[in-house]
């Protein structure tokens, strides 16, 4: 089987496709032939050994998979073979099998496609846990979603919308601002352009119910006093910090940037300071989970989400697929496919001739006229004609 396999930390370089032999399931597992899989921000940290307790390589990466059960193992009774489920993981999800837990796979509505149902378990559960188990999300509240045209961004407006009232200020380049208000969001920020803060306070005077925060550094501060009392702020990544290049100086501005509170502070500004790390969630209230993937199962059903697919790539294009997400250029999910075969490179554009001088050209035309006078010239005779005029 085909399977990406992060090879070190480093450049898009460190991930290859090789090849492995496929998987049996042991006792309480099932094999997956995966059709789809997600790519999340956690995983370009994972490649740069900027993630939290990192594995060391070589492993395959993924964190999200879907496909049909293929085999059983022993003692799996909720699944059978054929069945078409969204699987959680904590690697190994790109690949064209994979072998998991049967617990971690939760069986599909039907009409939700591979591609779909790869894109929801990562970003719509920690969009939804954070506005409804730590947020407690009601009726008019106000939520600013920072980087809204992304995986998280797009399934927390949608599921502000399931609420009445609720106001959302989102934040994400002007090209993406006719997307993400299709989405459903309220006010669009351009945060290259203008300052969010004052955007957010140009509507809301009074500061926000609630700030999702996947940046982090600088923006943490920001964020907490955009809120007004009894807000909320969700810490849920660090964006700002992950780079391409492992700069000790980058690190340690966005350390000292980062934000601390005081719990004298935090009670006297009657505000929240809350974190979400959906791992641990997975780990320890794996019912929870469960019972939230059946939520959104629901309300999928219903047509009240819908994940939003920007680009499906090839296994092999797994390093173009990053590149996507880090530059920021998605707008939604983008999608690994074993399925798919890798778009051909295209080909090298030649370069144009080099442009002629108004001298060159002069010098041209000179060439050509003396080579047409040349060929007008008289060819000399041969000795027999000169003979033939001698004695004429």
């Amino acid at each position: 089987m085909r399977s990406v396999v992060l090879t070190g930390y480093g450049g898009y370089n460190k991930l290859q496709v090789q090849k492995y032999a496929k998987p049996k399931p042991m006792n309480g597992q099932v094999v997956v032939r995966v059709h789809a899989c997600g790519l999340n921000f956690a995983d370009i940290a994972q490649r740069l050994g900027q993630y939290p307790s990192p594995r060391k390589p070589p492993f395959i990466p993924g964190l999200e998979c879907a496909g049909t059960v293929e085999e059983l193992g022993e003692g799996v009774t909720e699944l059978e073979v054929g069945s078409r489920v969204t699987c959680l993981t904590s690697d190994s999800a790109w690949s064209e099998y994979a072998c998991l837990p049967a617990e971690s796979c939760y069986v599909i509505p039907e009409s939700m496609s591979f591609e779909e149902a790869a894109a929801l378990p990562i970003t719509y559960l920690t969009a939804y846990f954070m506005l409804f188990h730590c947020c407690n999300l009601g009726a008019r509240k106000s939520v600013l979603i920072h980087m809204a045209a992304g995986g998280v961004g797009v399934a927390a407006t949608q599921l502000c919308k399931t609420v009445e009232g609720v106001t959302t200020f989102g934040t994400a380049s002007a090209s993406k601002h006719e997307t993400i208000l299709e989405n459903g969001i309220t006010h669009a920020i351009d945060y290259r352009t203008m300052d969010y803060a004052q955007a957010v306070k140009k509507v809301c005077p009074e500061g926000i119910d609630i700030v999702l925060d996947p940046l982090g550094g600088a923006d943490t501060k920001k964020g907490y006093n955009l809120l007004k009392s009894l807000g909320i702020i969700v810490c849920f990544g660090y964006a700002n910090s992950v780079s391409e290049s492992k700069s000790v100086l980058n690190a340690a501005k966005n350390w000292f940037q980062g934000a601390t509170f005081n719990p004298l502070q935090l009670i006297k500004d009657n505000k929240t300071v809350c974190g979400f790390y959906l791992k641990e969630v997975i780990i320890q209230q794996p019912e929870v989970v469960k019972e939230g993937m059946n939520h959104l199962f629901q309300l999928y059903n219903e047509g009240k989400i819908k994940p939003q697919i920007d680009h499906v790539f090839a296994l092999e294009e797994v390093g173009k697929a990053m590149q996507r997400m880090h530059e920021r250029k998605n707008v939604g999910k983008i999608i690994l496919s074993p399925m798919k075969e890798p778009e051909p490179e295209p080909e090298p554009t030649p370069p144009p001739e080099p442009a002629v001088t108004k001298e060159e050209e002069t010098k041209t035309e000179e060439n050509e006229l003396d080579e047409k006078t040349d060929g007008e010239k008289e060819e000399p005779k041969a000795d027999d004609e000169k003979k033939e005029d001698a004695t004429a």
